[in-house]
């Protein structure tokens, strides 16, 4: 064999291989936000790409390892959408409840990763990701000094709430419901918070 057969031969393993280690992250990742930590194998996903489970092992070190990259995406920073802080209400349901998360079985990752809260250090992430990334932005909508953080982490937890009762629980009114249906409760709940009126679209 030629010295450009030999490499040619080398880039194709390296294809190869950079190709089954990305699928392995997507599999993971799809397990680990459908079946959380404990729930998802190192078994299952080397099932899913067709590979044998010693090769998981090789290219990540641990299934906590593999755990760590397959989530990256969820804690890297929060991109909050474009516009004035008080359109912020509306955007964020959309981006926590309704957009495509197909990547995180259709989850938002915030809320794909609580499966996994027991995990080492998910824990702190997930607070860094909704205190530094949503919380202290949304803040800023709060009238006046009193209860000022409480009421904002209560708006937190309502969309968050409504996300998890959607995709993890399933409830059967909520998970139908439409955003358009939402969109008067969501005004309703930030004036009772925040103590203004804000936008919720059309």
């Amino acid at each position: 064999m030629s010295t450009i057969d030999d490499l040619e031969a080398l880039m194709a393993h390296k294809r190869d291989r950079e190709a089954t280690r990305a699928r392995l992250l997507e599999c993971s990742r799809l397990r680990f936000a459908r079946d959380g930590y404990d729930g998802t194998s190192v078994r299952d996903v080397a099932g899913d790409v067709g590979v044998d489970p010693a090769l998981v092992f090789r290219y990540f070190g641990s299934k906590s390892a593999l755990f760590t990259e397959a989530m990256a995406g969820s804690s890297a920073p929060v991109v909050l959408p474009d516009g004035p802080v008080e359109d912020l209400p509306a955007k964020l349901m959309h981006q926590l409840v309704f957009e495509d998360w197909s990547e995180y079985a259709g989850e938002h990752p915030l809320i794909a990763m609580l499966r996994s809260a027991g995990h080492e250090d998910t824990k702190d992430r997930l607070r860094q990701q909704i205190c530094e990334g949503y919380l202290d932005v949304l803040s800023q909508l709060a009238d006046g000094n009193e209860d000022k953080n409480l009421r904002t982490e209560l708006f937190g937890a309502w969309l968050l709430g409504i996300g998890i009762l959607r995709t993890a629980v399933g409830t059967p009114t909520l998970s139908k419901a439409t955003e358009d249906e939402l969109r008067p409760h969501l005004a309703a709940v930030a004036e009772a918070l925040f103590g203004r009126p804000v936008p919720v679209g059309d």
